[in-house]
């Protein structure tokens, strides 16, 4: 059998950048607060919180991406991955990357003002689970075998 590692290939995901899946997550959200408005209200409160929560994301993410370049792999989902990275914020998430955009889209709804973006938010994060996460954990579980079982037992996926 010719695994994924042998072709140079990485995880086989859905070809879309996962940033894109929070975009037209907010995107989507600001679309039906076009039709039916759901203003988010407590302003300006909830303006300076989602400023603050997506500053929070975006840190979590480049300390993510910081520790990727660090190892010298990739953050691309479908290109060979060369380390298994555990330190820094994946001490802490198997996902630091994910689980900062989900945090940065929080962040965006709240500065949005509109209840549409953090309803659909649950799905956005569902999808991105089931065509992103779910393929590369089963690509990390192929290339790094019981270590990548060791990690998945100690580390949780998101916080």
């Amino acid at each position: 059998m010719v695994t994924s590692t042998e072709t140079g290939r990485g995880a086989r995901v859905f070809p879309i950048p996962p940033p894109i899946y929070y975009a037209a997550g907010l995107a989507g959200g600001m679309a039906l607060n076009a039709v039916v408005a759901l203003p988010l209200g407590g302003r300006p409160a909830t303006l300076y919180i989602g400023a603050v929560v997506l500053v929070l994301g975006v840190l979590l993410a480049a300390s993510g991406v910081a520790m990727v370049i660090r190892h010298r792999t990739t953050i691309v989902p479908h290109r060979p991955v060369a380390s298994l990275v555990t330190g820094g914020p994946y001490r802490l998430s198997r996902n630091p990357m994910y689980t900062a955009l989900a945090i940065v889209y929080v962040g965006a709804a709240l500065l949005l003002g509109s209840w549409w973006p953090l309803l659909l938010g649950p799905v956005v994060v569902a999808v991105v689970r089931l065509v992103v996460i779910r393929p590369e954990e089963r690509y990390l579980a192929e290339r790094f075998g019981p270590a990548y079982a060791d990690y998945r037992a100690r580390v949780r996926r998101w916080l």
